[in-house]
Order: structure tokens, then C-alpha cells, then sequence
């Protein structure tokens, strides 16, 4: 039996003890642009054998970097690129009827939600949206419910949202999800907001299909140095990120407020939890789960909040999101 993993394993570790759980499987990943959490993900577990690795995400150059990355590093497994612009409802409808469109893949085993952002500057979308919140949430949701008759049509169909510890830095503000057209906008309380979401959107899975089959999960893969915060100065922003929202976190009361530093994971160790959470079977028995560190987080003695999995949350975002989509999903 795999494991057991704490927060120093690493994804190799994981992908060789999963590797039947890999093989043969159809595993579509957002934001898989080179050196971020999804492209080491992809990377990693092609050495177990996928049957069809795709990559979904904005910028075609980029995402076809890491399908030529894996195609030269495991000439055997196939890739398939998807244009998805996570900001754009008109073209989130178009990636998934390319998706539903497409006959040689009948199902999809696996969708791994992990592309977002962290921490921008306010902007709005075409649509009108807070850029964090619509990449963040709105367009994973319209993006999974386009495609979920494929993910439904596998034997053991999964959905991972890639969330963070960061949720902890706000609720859903259902008065103001848009920080008042940026007036009182604070970028890591928007960050906290979308990645409260991720957790709520898979809480809503879970209960909505779970009958059905569906194993709906999300996680927190670590403080990591990426691609994500790319935009950030650093020499300013580990102030951001330790003092600000050590400020913030003072004032909520949470516990990393008073921490001393961060626990800053390798790509490997990072994605590992990526493994965990889309391969081990055991979460089928705890649909909803929110993971970390390759375990279900223990909300007595780990940053899990209560507001991210209550089920009434969950619906409000549910039934918020269907408006924003302008399109009803029921199951």
C-alpha cells in the first residue's frame, strides 16, 4: 500500500508508487505553462505511462513547450494542446466544444483545475469580471460542467481543483465580489476569495455527483517558487507576502500571523500533492476532501476554514456562478 507521505515527499516517490493508477489514464491539466506547478506535474507522471496527457491553457507557444518538454522526455506518451483563455467566457465555450468535439477521446479519467493567478493588480475581464475571481473560479466552473459529460463517461472519473492555504485570507464576500469596480481592492484578499472558491466549487461536485461516481477534491500544493508570482517583485513582495498578509492574518486571527517564515517547497515536493490528491484511491471514500501535504488536511490542526466547505456556501457560489455563466448546470 502507497505511503505513507508527508510535506518532504516527493512526486517521483509518488508517480512510481501510483503508476498503476497513471497508466492508461486521460488526464486533462490547465496552466501548464513551462516552469509552473503544472507543467512539473505533466512532466512527472508521464514516467508512469498516461494513455493521453492534455494541456489546456492561454497561450498556445507556451503549452506547446511542455507537450514538446514531455514528448522528448517519453516519446511514447501522447499529448494534446487546448487554447483555454480562462478569462473568456466566449472562448471557455469554445475550448469545450473542441473538447466535446473531439471523437478519438470518448472520456476524460482525469481534470486537474490548476491554472490561476496570484496577487495581481485590480483589473477586470472582457466580461466584466475581477480578474482573480475569473480565472480563479468562473472559468473553472464553466470549463468542468462543458466537459463533464466526457469526465462522467470514464470508469473513475476525478476533478482536482488546485487551491491554497491562501483561502484562509478571505470568504466569499457575496455583498462585494468585485471589491467595489476596484475601490477597496486588496490584491491578496482577492487572491484568498478565489481560492476559497476552488475549495466550495469542489465541495459542490462532490455532493451534486458523487452518486454518480465523481471524486471532486481540492488542495493546497505548498508555498512554491513558480511561474504564478512571476509579476511580483520579491525583494518586495516576500514582504507582501510575509508582512501583509502576516498584517492581515493578524487581523483575522489566523494562526500564520504569528509564524515565523515559510516552509518554501521544490516543484517536486510541491506537485506531490498534485499526485496524492488525482491518484490515490482512497479519496473516493472522502469525497470533498481538501488535501495537503499528500494527507486530507485535519481542520483541528491545519488551515482548512469552515466557510470554504460548507455546503451552503457552496451552493450560493453555485447558483452565483450559473448567473455569471449565463448557463444552468443540474445533475
Amino acid at each position: 500500500m502507497p505511503g505513507p507521505y508527508d510535506t518532504q515527499s516527493t512526486a517521483d516517490i509518488l508517480v512510481k508508487d501510483y503508476a498503476n493508477e497513471i497508466k492508461g489514464k486521460v488526464i486533462l491539466t490547465t496552466g501548464v505553462s513551462p516552469n509552473g506547478l503544472g507543467a512539473f506535474f505533466v512532466e512527472h507522471i508521464a514516467a508512469a505511462d498516461p494513455k493521453l496527457l492534455i494541456l489546456a491553457g492561454r497561450n498556445p507557444t507556451k503549452i506547446q513547450a511542455t507537450a514538446d518538454a514531455v514528448s522528448k522526455a517519453r516519446p511514447n506518451v501522447q499529448t494534446r494542446t487546448l487554447r483555454l483563455d480562462l478569462e473568456s467566457i466566449n472562448q471557455i465555450n469554445e475550448a469545450g466544444a473542441t473538447v466535446n468535439g473531439w471523437a478519438d477521446v470518448p472520456y476524460i479519467d482525469v481534470l486537474v483545475n490548476n491554472a490561476g493567478i496570484m496577487a495581481c493588480p485590480y483589473a477586470k475581464t472582457e466580461d466584466g469580471l475581477e480578474r482573480q475571481f475569473a480565472t480563479s473560479h468562473v472559468g473553472p466552473f464553466l470549463f468542468t460542467n462543458l466537459i463533464m459529460k466526457k469526465i462522467l463517461a470514464s470508469s473513475a472519473p476525478r476533478v482536482v481543483n488546485v487551491s491554497s492555504d491562501g483561502h484562509r485570507l478571505s470568504a466569499m464576500r457575496w455583498g462585494d465580489i468585485g471589491f467595489a469596480e476596484g475601490k477597496i481592492y486588496n490584491k491578496w484578499r482577492a487572491y484568498g476569495q478565489g481560492k476559497t472558491a476552488n475549495v466550495l466549487f469542489a465541495t459542490s461536485l462532490a455532493k451534486k455527483l458523487g452518486g454518480k461516481g465523481l471524486t471532486a477534491v481540492s488542495l493546497h500544493p505548498g508555498v512554491i517558487g513558480t511561474n504564478l508570482g512571476a509579476h511580483l517583485d520579491w525583494n518586495v513582495e516576500y514582504t507582501g507576502l510575509q508582512r501583509r498578509t502576516e498584517d492581515l492574518d493578524k487581523e483575522l486571527g489566523n494562526k500564520e500571523g504569528w509564524a515565523e517564515g515559510f516552509d518554501f517547497k521544490t516543484p517536486a515536493r510541491g506537485v506531490a500533492t498534485h499526485v496524492y490528491a488525482t491518484f490515490e484511491p482512497g479519496l473516493k471514500k472522502h469525497n470533498g476532501a481538501y488535501i495537503q501535504d499528500n494527507h486530507i488536511a485535519d481542520p483541528y490542526k491545519e488551515t482548512i476554514k469552515p466557510y470554504a466547505q460548507d455546503p451552503v456556501e457552496a451552493d450560493r457560489l453555485w447558483k452565483l456562478s450559473e448567473e455569471i455563466v449565463g448557463q444552468k448546470f443540474e445533475y
